[in-house]
């Protein structure tokens, strides 16, 4: 009866720190989306931004939980000029890994070319705190910042010229 106290607080510590240790993300990837992944990455190096979105999303869809498949996707969606569909993956993996630098300073790139310069200034500041400014994430966001946004691109179409009438 001496030892009823001791045992049920030593039982409840090692209750919630096992409870813990199973609520932790795991980055381990499913080795099929890791394949669909890396064929997804070299086809975005030969700028094929199309076939690479589609190995993303099929990489997503063979294992859901990986964070950095929302991230390849957003990288897609920037070279594809999908800034606002960048930011939303940018923040999916932020929702699953909150520190995640590439995530952080992805979606402040996708932010400064879509011309949100303070949103994108925050998330450097917290880079700087997470990293410092010497890290890789840092100065590409920073590199971001300074370019600035991307101009709109304007076709032909959207441009009508005014129909004038001439004398022959």
């Amino acid at each position: 009866m001496r030892y009823t106290p001791a045992a049920a607080a030593l039982s409840l510590l090692v209750l919630v720190t096992g409870s813990m240790g199973a609520a932790k993300v795991s980055e381990t990837i499913d080795p099929r989306a890791q394949i669909l992944l890396e064929d997804g990455r070299a086809q975005l190096s030969k700028g094929m931004v199309d076939a690479a979105t589609d190995s993303f999303e099929a990489a997503l869809a063979v294992d859901p939980g990986y964070t950095g498949t929302y991230i390849a996707l957003g990288e897609a969606a920037r070279k594809a000029g999908l800034q606002g569909k960048a930011i939303h993956y940018y923040r999916e993996a932020l929702e699953r890994d909150p520190n995640n630098l590439s995530a952080i300073s992805g979606e402040g790139g996708a932010l400064a070319e879509k011309g949100a310069l303070e949103k994108a200034r925050t998330n450097l500041s917290r880079l700087e705190g997470l990293c410092g400014k010497g890290c890789a994430e840092t100065q590409a966001l920073s590199a971001a910042i300074a370019k600035g946004a991307t101009p709109k691109v304007v076709t032909a179409e959207a441009v009508k010229p005014e129909p004038t009438v001439e004398r022959n």
